[in-house]
This record gives structure tokens, C-alpha cells and sequence, in this order.
């Protein structure tokens, strides 16, 4: 199909609408469903279709322009379209990387919603036969001066660090946002990282006709039905003062999955040793459209049929129907492909680490028209659907929705500061409020954790061949630029991220997002979202990065305003050797500050639209942005990444940089401010321009060093601005005669910021 779907149905009575529509297909969808099977559908077979054309399983309205990113490497294992992607790290080790989003669960049930997407999160990661090793979370939400924001920030990182927490894993960083165009629907990205011996690969494919398709981990639940299959396909239909959509919305609220950690944790344990024995032909996890999609996936991968046992599928209710079975998205749990011969050593296994493991099904040999899943009562009983497997995902809907750019806002010029000082207590938020509450250092590999640059960890686990390298990770965004220009935004997010890689010493080797936005049946989000992507692909390009795994989360809005373009980028980055931490933000008495990079734009000033200053300070949201030379900023990126990763080695040479920082949200002025928190120690530097202190132009890194003549010559040969610009020392935070700060004012502002937003003591 090639033409957009239909305008959604008016507001009339359920039972008078027809079944498909009631289940969120088109009529041009049901049509289609109907030439395939060559008969219309029963109500079993249309909720297989429903939800694997649903816009969260299909990606109907984005696949046809995330094509256009580049998707190989000389690294890349794994690209897009499995589970996860996965590099070659070197060393026998391969690094599995993922990012997802939770957003409506979450806008409904913040706790559960969390919950149930870091633990949806961490399945990618170990279904590839990875242990997860990181977490991160970008948290998007409206200003906290209102309550409901309160309360789905607290649920929200409750959510996390009681699932994260329980299960073992780490959190080591991410982002916190506060923007109105989150107001009614927040955002809740998930990133894990995990690492495996490369022999353990496995994909999530069905092979062998005859082998069995065994079900792990929890039994089968009403919590769910619909769940992010259903939530992530619609828009919130108006606000019920609970941020909610009124109506319809409210039964939504049942279809949020609960949690269970500690299954969780069993689970992972049992997969990795189900791997490492190679009893698994093929692994996948139940996710977006429960069992619904993993059989119909690994199926369709693997060119041949299925046959599932309704009766023999573990379920914790009484009375639910077949389509609730095949669709509930109930959690912890996975799909198996074995041989008949491993069965009793797979039931040995789970028996041993206490996770449920039962036979549903077996692998069918394809017919002329390729292999069919087949859903009966028992292994001869009745036959309750028959479909072709891959036509559920292959054949779903792909539409070139319209495109438009949005109409032109009159750019304003914004008067320059002020009140520098002021403005610069108010931006200051350290997130430590959230981070306290994640463990963050589960696994003792954690060298960077929350609050640097990017979390570098050493690449070393359970079963993982002995290694010194480490691996950085980090998340961007940035919605205030991408809102101006989404191209453009897109490319100076993915900029910022290899620049916050390089101040731990990490080489950037791939790329994932989580591309958030509105309603595409708007033109104007569609336009948006093409613009990110094009942005995205011509970065990735410059750079030389691959762009491995992602997804899509469409209909963000609530009362048809939709969210500001939201395109968070996950970057990977590899580090040769670690036995040191690197020098971090905080610098010492005495040390001579150097920017590296342009003290001003080509066009000769300090451009301050598109910045926090702007948005936060004036409530200035237009203008255009800076342009960027990635070429200079893969130079810059490069040197920064190499002076650091020197005294991360540990090679006995003295540490080139006292202390690093890039320059990004809130411009020198806070990344100034940030460094002399972090080290409890003030600083005095030269700046007279008050648009200098906030403009957040790329490709910048403020250093300390006691070398400052060699590190600038250094710098200056590869063409590389470099400017003395201050020292560091004393009690008092001094930016030429625009601030003057105690430095303990300086520091209750970054540290309380947050907390009395957010009510906090």
C-alpha cells in the first residue's frame, strides 16, 4: 500500500463499529488481510494482524525513510531489524546495544511503565545472547512546577531503579528534560548495553521443521493485552485534568504490563546458560504484541511454519480468550526454538534457575506458499488460525504519508543578557537527585558513571574473554534546536554525541535512536521525521558511523498538539585500554584554563537561538542555528579523544589534561560552572561578551592543563583553535565583569536546583 490510512472513525457506539476498525485497522487494511488469506478473517486472525500492523510493530509510516540511514561497518555483527545490534569489539567480545521507548505506558502508569521498559530492554539484550551489562534513560517531561509532573517524575525513576536495581543491572546515565510540550505526554527512552563472547551470537530465527517452540519464563496474563502495541499507536484523545485522554483513553489503563525483577533475573541466567550449551537453535523475546509477534517473527525469519498449542501456554487468569492469549504482552518472558533431543536438558536447565518452560508448539515445513502459523486447541485439536507467518510482518501496510514543511515563524531577534549571573544560577541542574537512586555500580566495571560526559565502563563479565578495552555510551538530545530545524538539530545532536565520547577517550562506533514524534497523520511531524532522518544519515556519513538499531515512537501529542521533534541518539564508543579513570570534569587549583574550538560563529558573533538560555531565560523559541564543520569537529573529537585515552591507558606518561569538558547545553558558561562543582574550587576567566557565556556553538571543549603553550601549539597544528582563556583557583566563580559568584552559591544551585523543583528537601 502506498496511500495514508483513513481518517479515524467518528465518536459512535463500540458495538456499531466494525470489528477491524475497532481493533485499529483501515478498511484498506482489512482489505488487504483479506487477499492474503483469500477469505475474510476471524476474530483471532484479525488481532494477529492488528497489532503486527499496529504502528508500533509495523513502523508503516517510518519505514519507508529510515532506508535512508546507513546501516553498515566494517564492525557491525547485527544491524537493524533484530532484537539488537551488535559490534565487534575485538578481543573474541561482541557489544550488543539497544534503545526503546515506554512514553504512553508510562503517561498512564509511570511506575509500571518504567518498570516494564527497562525490562522489556534488557530481553533485547540478552535474547542476542548478551548480558547486559548498562542501562540509561532520556526522561522527557513537562515543567515540574505542576503536580501530575511531580508524580511522573517520581514514578518514573522509581520505575527504573526498582526494576534496574532488583534485576542487577546498572544505570549509568542518561538525560532529564523539562519542556510544556511534555506536559500530557512524557517520554521515557530506555538504553541497554550488554556484551558477549562473539561465538554466543544467536538471532531470533526458526529452522529445523519439527523442532519445538518452547515458552520461558512467566505465565500469560490479561496485564498487557493491547499494551505498547495498542498505546504507542494512537494519540491521547483529550486531557481529563488527569493528563489522560478522556473516554476511550481510560481503558487504556488496564493494558500497562506489570513487572516482576527477580523473574527477570532467573530468566536472564537461564537463557545465557541455554546459550552457552547451544541447546537454542534460535531465541526471541516477548515483547510489543506478546506471542503474537515472536512466533510469527522467528517464523517468517526463518522461511518456514509454526504450529501453536493454545491449551499448552502457562496463563495465570481464567476465561481469556485465544486473541488474548496470542497478543498479551505480559512480561519476562521468551520464545525458544530447540531440538526434540535438548528438551529434557533446556527443562534440566530451567528447572535448575526456577523458570517456567513449556512446550507450545513446533516447527512446520513451509507449503508452496511458505510456512503458516497455526493456532489450535492442542497438537490435533482445532484449527483457530491459519495464517501465512511472514504476511504478519513482511506485508504489512508501508505509507508515504504526506510531508509538510510547517509554516515559517517570523524570527525575533532576542536581546543579549543581562542578568549573566542570574540567568546562570537558573540553569544550572545537576541531576543527582535521579541518579542516587540508581546503583550504579553493579558489576564493578563502572569507571564513569551518571554525571560525566558519557558512562565508560571496562568490557569485562561473567564469561567474556579477559580483555583491557572499555566501552562508552552515551545519550543525546536535542528538542530546542530540532523544533527550529529538524535537519540540522538532528546533526548537532549527533555531533554532541561523539563529543561527550571523546572526554572519557572513546572512539564513537555506532549509532542507535529513538526517534520521537508526533502524530504522523499530521504533514507536518512527517516532514519533521524525514528532515531527522536525512539530518541523521548525512551525519552518520561525515562521520563514518553505522547506524545500528532504533525504533520509532509516533503519537506523542495529547488534544491533537503534538510534541516538539524529540530524536535521541544512542552513541557507542570503544576504548583501546583501561587502567585509569579519565580526568573528568573537575579540575585543580592552579590549572590554566583552554577552550578548544571557535570563540565565535563564521558569521562573527555568539548566535544564541536555539539554546537553553533563549528557551529557558526568554521563552524565545525561533531563529536558525549554527551551522557545524563536521570535518573540524571529527578533527577536534579526535584530538580530544586521544590526549584523554592516553591517561586512561595508563602508560606511565603524565596526564596531558588536568580536567575536560565539551561545551553543549547552557554554552561555556555552565559547562564552566559544572566543572568548578564538580571540583569544589572557583576559577577567573577572560570573557567580556555576555552571548559568549550562553551560545552553545559545536565543536568546543573547555581543558585545563599546567602545559598550556604545548597542548595549544598542538592543537593549533591540526588546525584547531585554541585559546587561553583563564585559570582555575579560589573561592569565587568569576567570568570576566559579567559573573561574580561565591563559589558556594554556585554549587547550592547546581546541587538544590532540581530537588526544589521537584518539591524535594
Amino acid at each position: 500500500m502506498t496511500s495514508p490510512a483513513e481518517k479515524p472513525l467518528p465518536d459512535v457506539a463500540l458495538e456499531k463499529v466494525p470489528l477491524h476498525r475497532a481493533l485499529g485497522l483501515t478498511d484498506a487494511e482489512f482489505a488487504a488481510v483479506v487477499a492474503i488469506l483469500g477469505r475474510e478473517p476471524n476474530h483471532l486472525e484479525l488481532a494477529l494482524y492488528a497489532v503486527m500492523w499496529s504502528e508500533h510493530c509495523s513502523y508503516k509510516s517510518s519505514r519507508l525513510h529510515l532506508k535512508r540511514l546507513p546501516t553498515e561497518g566494517p564492525s557491525v555483527l547485527v544491524g537493524p531489524g533484530e532484537n539488537a545490534g551488535v559490534i565487534d569489539a575485538g578481543d573474541g567480545i561482541a557489544i550488543a546495544i539497544r534503545i526503546e521507548s515506554h512514553n504512553h505506558p508510562s503517561a498512564i502508569e509511570p511506575y509500571q511503565g518504567a518498570a516494564t521498559g527497562v525490562g522489556g530492554i534488557l530481553r533485547d539484550i540478552f535474547t542476542m545472547g548478551a548480558r547486559p551489562l548498562a542501562i540509561m534513560d532520556p526522561l522527557f517531561f513537562g515543567t515540574p512546577d505542576d503536580a501530575r509532573q511531580r508524580w511522573l517524575v517520581e514514578g518514573v525513576v522509581s520505575g527504573i531503579s526498582g526494576y534496574g536495581n532488583s534485576v542487577g543491572v546498572p544505570t549509568v546515565g542518561g538525560e532529564l528534560t523539562f519542556d510544556p510540550c511534555y506536559a500530557q505526554n512524557p517520554l521515557v527512552n530506555v538504553l541497554c548495553m550488554g556484551a558477549l563472547p562473539t561465538e554466543r551470537l544467536v538471532l531470533g530465527i526458526a529452522s529445523g521443521p519439527g523442532n519445538l517452540a518452547v515458552l520461558l519464563g512467566n505465565s500469560t496474563g490479561r496485564d498487557g493485552i493491547g499494551g505498547v502495541s495498542v498505546l504507542a499507536s494512537a494519540g491521547f484523545a483529550g486531557d481529563d485534568g488527569m493528563g489522560i485522554g478522556a473516554g476511550a483513553d481510560d481503558t487504556k489503563r488496564p493494558s500497562v504490563q506489570v513487572g516482576d525483577p527477580f523473574e527477570e533475573k532467573r530468566l536472564i541466567e537461564a537463557c545465557l546458560e541455554l546459550l552457552d550449551t547451544k541447546l537454542v537453535v534460535g531465541i526471541q523475546d516477548l515483547g510489543g504484541a506478546g506471542l503474537a509477534c515472536a512466533t510469527s517473527e522467528t517464523a517468517g525469519r526463518g522461511g518456514v511454519g509454526m504450529d501453536v498449542e493454545l491449551d499448552a501456554i502457562p496463563r495465570r487468569e481464567e476465561g481469556m480468550e485465544p486473541w488474548e492469549v496470542m497478543t498479551s504482552e505480559s512480561q519476562e518472558r521468551m520464545l525458544a526454538i530447540v531440538t526434540p533431543e535438548s528438551w529434557p536438558a533446556v527443562a534440566a536447565i530451567c528447572a535448575k534457575w526456577e523458570v517456567r518452560a513449556a512446550v507450545i508448539g513446533k516447527v512446520t515445513a513451509p507449503g508452496k506458499r511458505g510456512g503458516r502459523l497455526r493456532i489450535r486447541h492442542g497438537s490435533e485439536g482445532e484449527v483457530l488460525a491459519d495464517v501465512p507467518a511472514a504476511s504478519l510482518s513482511d506485508d504489512a501496510p508501508l505509507y508515504d504519508r504526506p510531508r509538510r514543511a510547517p509554516e515559517v515563524v517570523a524570527s525575533v531577534p532576542v536581546d543579549p543578557p543581562k542578568d549573566c549571573a542570574g540567568d546562570l544560577l537558573s540553569l544550572l541542574r545537576s541531576a543527582r537527585w535521579v541518579f542516587r537512586q540508581y546503583d550504579h555500580q553493579l558489576f564493578l566495571n563502572t569507571v564513569v558513571g551518571p554525571g560525566g560526559d558519557a558512562a565508560l565502563l571496562r568490557l569485562a563479565g561473567p564469561g567474556l574473554p579477559p580483555s583491557e578495552r572499555g566501552v562508552a555510551v552515551t545519550t543525546d538530545s536535542n528538542p530546542r534546536s530540532c523544533a527550529l530545524n529538524p535537519r540540522m538539530g538532528t546533526v548537532l545532536t549527533l555531533a554532541e554525541g561523539v563529543a561527550n565520547l571523546a572526554c572519557v577517550g572513546a572512539t564513537a562506533v555506532a549509532v542507535v535512536n529513538c526517534l520521537n514524534f508526533g502524530n504522523p497523520e499530521h504533514a507536518e511531524v512527517m516532514w519533521q521525521l524525514s528532515e531527522c532522518i536525512d539530518g541523521l544519515a548525512e551525519g552518520c556519513r561525515a562521520l563514518s558511523l553505522p547506524v545500528i538499531g532504533g525504533n520509532v515512537s509516533f503519537y506523542n501529542e495529547s488534544a491533537g498538539v503534538d510534541i516538539d521533534p524529540t530524536p535521541v541518539l544512542g552513541l557507542l564508543g570503544l576504548v583501546e585500554a583501561v587502567h585509569a579513570p579519565p580526568p573528568g570534569l573537575a579540575w585543580s587549583e592552579g590549572e590554566t584554563v583552554v577552550l578548544l574550538g571557535a570563540r565565535a560563529s563564521l558569521a562573527g558573533g555568539f548566535p544564541l537561538d536555539g539554546t537553553r538560555w533563549a528557551t529557558e531565560c526568554r521563552t524565545h523559541r525561533s531563529g536558525t542555528l549554527p551551522p557545524i564543520d563536521l570535518g573540524a569537529h571529527a578533527t577536534v573529537c579526535a584530538f580530544v579523544a586521544g590526549l584523554v585515552s592516553a591517561a586512561v591507558s595508563g602508560d606511565g606518561v603524565p596526564p596531558f589534561l588536568g580536567a575536560v569538558h565539551d561545551v553543549s547545553s547552557g554554552g561555556l558558561a555552565v559547562a564552566l560552572a559544572e566543572m568548578a562543582a564538580a571540583a569544589g574550587v572557583g576559577c577567573a576567566v577572560a570573557l567580556d561578551d555576555a552571548a559568549e557565556l550562553f551560545t552553545e556553538l559545536p565543536s568546543r571543549f573547555v581543558v585545563t592543563t599546567t602545559r598550556p603553550d604545548e597542548l595549544c601549539t598542538r592543537a593549533e597544528d591540526l588546525g584547531i583553535p585554541a585559546s587561553v582563556v583563564g585559570r582555575a583557583g579560589g573561592d569565587r566563580f568569576c567570568l570576566g565583569d559579567l559573573v561574580d559568584l561565591p563559589l558556594d552559591a554556585l554549587c547550592e544551585a547546581h546541587e538544590g536546583n532540581l530537588a526544589k523543583m521537584l518539591g524535594e528537601s
